[in-house]
């Protein structure tokens, strides 16, 4: 990618030029090949933080790059930034996939009303994502249940709000910051175990 004049990196962020955007939208080849590869290397690891089978990840990869294709002539490409808006697409994408797929949907307890599941979300800090790296903090996610992890990554990693969160997961926005404070409080057990245990390691 580094060859290529029209796909430029800058840190995270990735900047595409409208002439090859415009070529895409004329269905040329080459120039949907040069936005796949760009676009992989700056989607992927989205992808990557929903699905730990790279086989998943790259499937529903393609899913988001064809739509990404197909609506590119719905936006104004002077205006409109393409990296928000693909990784936009690639996120939606995500988010129909869980909806679609019935063996995700985790059960929550009716005897709680949003009430209490507001109470319950009060006055959590966001110290424990803060404190590791984002490497460190998916691979513990892994261990939350799916729906739990799913608010985390929506509300924390794609800033998503509870309102959005709970329209996209089909509850309540209390039943989101409910979830939101159970991964932050299981993050902090699981951070303190992790290093009770690197402790005793420097120790022996």
């Amino acid at each position: 990618m580094q060859g290529n004049k029209n796909i430029r990196t800058i840190g995270n962020y990735l900047h595409v030029d409208i002439a090859l955007l415009k070529a895409c939208k004329k269905n040329k080849r080459s120039a949907q090949e040069k936005l796949y590869e760009a676009c992989f290397q700056f989607l992927m690891p989205v992808c990557m933080r929903y699905h730990r089978n790279e086989e998943d990840a790259r499937a529903i990869y393609n899913v988001a790059y064809m739509k990404i294709l197909k609506n590119l002539g719905k936006i104004d490409l002077e205006e409109t930034p393409f990296a928000a808006w693909a990784k936009r697409i690639m996120t939606n994408t995500l988010i129909d996939e869980y909806r679609k797929n019935k063996k995700y949907k985790e059960k929550i307890s009716k005897r709680d009303d949003d009430r209490e599941l507001e109470y319950h979300s009060r006055g959590v800090r966001n110290d424990a994502e803060s404190n590791m790296g984002e490497k460190d903090i998916m691979k513990l996610l892994d261990q939350l249940k799916p729906a739990t992890k799913r608010v985390f990554m929506l509300y924390v990693i794609e800033g998503y709000n509870h309102r959005e969160i709970g329209e996209i997961m089909d509850m309540s926005e209390g039943t989101s910051k409910w979830h939101l404070s159970t991964a932050r409080k299981e993050l902090r057990s699981l951070i303190e175990e992790q290093q009770k245990t690197n402790l005793q390691n420097i120790a022996i």
